[in-house]
C-alpha cells in the first residue's frame, strides 16, 4: 500500500489572486468553478498534482520549508525575466559564470520558489 500525492497545497491571503499569478507562471488552468473571492482555488497541471490554494488568515512569516523547483522550456534567464514581468520577486541569485544554478523568486505573496536551468541548457553543459 501506498499514498498518492493528490495535491502541494499553499496558504496565502488571497486564494483566487495566487492562483492566478500560478496559472500564469505554469500556462494551465484554473479549476473551472473557481471565481474572485473564493476561499479554496486550483491550478490544473497537465501531470500529476494540482496546486491547491487555501487562505488563511495568518501571515507568512517565515522561509518556506517545502517549496516548488521550476524547469523551464525556454532557457533559466528567460524565464526569470517572465516571472518577474508576472509579479515575482527575485529573493536570490546562484546563478554562475559557467552558466550553471538557479535562481529563487518569491510569488507576490512571498513564497519562495526556485526556476532551474532548462534541460536543453543541462545538456549543453555535459557535452
Amino acid at each position: 500500500m501506498v499514498s498518492v500525492l493528490q495535491n502541494v497545497a499553499i496558504d496565502c491571503a488571497d486564494a483566487y489572486e495566487l492562483a492566478r499569478f500560478w496559472s500564469g507562471v505554469t500556462g494551465r488552468p484554473l479549476h473551472p468553478e473557481d471565481k474572485p473571492g473564493a476561499r479554496e482555488t486550483e491550478v490544473q497541471l497537465a501531470d500529476g498534482p494540482v496546486l491547491f490554494f487555501n487562505q488563511v488568515s495568518e501571515a507568512k512569516t517565515v522561509k518556506n520549508r517545502v517549496h516548488l523547483c521550476l524547469r523551464p522550456e525556454t532557457s533559466r534567464d528567460e524565464e526569470v525575466e517572465r516571472l518577474l514581468g508576472l509579479g515575482a520577486t527575485l529573493f536570490a541569485d546562484h546563478r554562475n559564470p559557467d552558466g550553471s544554478g538557479w535562481v529563487i523568486l518569491a510569488d507576490p505573496e512571498g513564497n519562495e520558489f526556485c526556476v532551474l536551468r532548462s534541460a536543453a541548457e543541462r545538456a549543453a553543459m555535459d557535452t
